[in-house]
């Protein structure tokens, strides 16, 4: 029988973002994963997709760049554009309340890697969401819509997929989040995503998925989750203060962007993705003998 991969998409938070961004955690997960499984690569086992939305807002944040602070000969030009990146992302993502154009185009570069997924994972893949930042947002809100809006399936190509229609969600980490602060925006904020979903529950019954969540103490941007509401508290399984950074950073507020080089971050995500692995693929073989044991009984 054909082993079942595991699907993982990745989600990149505020300010400038290069399109390989992912590529030094894709490396850190592949040697974690295979050290974990004992294998030489993580590839037969898992396929992981970076999600790069930074191309929706790009031009026109360069634009302002360019027109406002160059041509007008403003004072501490690369702080500005490191702040024009940051604020921009935020100020554009906003929710369907207003035109929605931003905020689908965003979802979309979502919805195309769970279709990529699809087809290379299979439709049925378990999924992780690895999430930083603002990705942390951008990712609950695609699946906050999908599991409970009327905006049903948005972008999504295939909607025989499981995958595609975030029904194979298993486990989403959240890495430096913004999220609390986005509650303000919100009277009720109390109904956060459920992971697992309730429809992977009965895809692969028994899987133990979760929602962790990391933070560190020097990070003003990243927060802890658990504390935002009583219905958090539940869906949130673990609030991790984890050191993040390197020795120019760690101590200080610019480690927001070392979560995804942080091997606590790294070995608990691998250790995960190995557990649901070894379970999805232990349970095939299970049915499998079952079927055989079955199929064995009829022909007496």
């Amino acid at each position: 029988m054909k082993v079942q991969k595991i699907a993982v998409i990745v989600v990149h938070g505020l300010g400038l973002q290069k399109k390989e961004y992912a590529e030094k955690f894709m490396k850190k997960l592949d040697k974690t994963f295979s050290d974990i499984m004992q294998v030489p690569s993580a590839r037969p086992y898992i396929e992981v997709e970076p999600v790069y939305w930074a191309d929706v807002f790009g031009k026109e944040e360069e634009r302002i760049y360019q027109e406002l602070v160059l041509s007008k000969k403003l004072r501490y030009k690369f702080l500005r554009r490191y702040l024009i990146y940051y604020l921009a992302d935020a100020v554009a993502y906003q929710p369907v309340d207003t035109n929605g154009h931003n905020y689908d185009a965003v979802h979309q570069a979502i919805s195309n890697a769970l279709h990529s997924l699809s087809q290379r994972a299979g439709k049925k893949a378990p999924l992780c969401v690895v999430s930083h930042s603002l990705g942390s947002v951008i990712a609950s809100n695609f699946f906050y819509d999908l599991q409970y809006t009327s905006r049903h399936f948005p972008g999504v190509v295939d909607t025989t997929s499981p995958l595609e229609r975030g029904d194979t969600l298993t486990h989403f980490y959240s890495l430096g989040t913004t999220l609390p602060l986005w509650s303000l925006r919100y009277r009720d904020f109390s109904k956060p995503i459920v992971v697992p979903s309730k429809e992977s529950q009965e895809i692969y019954p028994g899987l133990q998925g979760e929602w962790v969540n990391f933070f560190d103490k020097d990070d003003i941007l990243g927060y802890p989750l658990r504390n935002i509401d009583p219905a958090y508290e539940k869906a949130v399984k673990q609030d991790i203060d984890t050191n993040v950074g390197n020795p120019l950073s760690f101590w200080n507020p610019f480690c927001h962007s070392g979560y995804m080089k942080n091997r606590k971050v790294v070995r608990h995500i691998s250790e995960k993705l190995a557990e649901t692995y070894t379970f999805i693929n232990r349970d095939q073989d299970s049915r499998k003998r079952s079927s055989l044991t079955i199929g064995q009984k009829k022909k007496k």
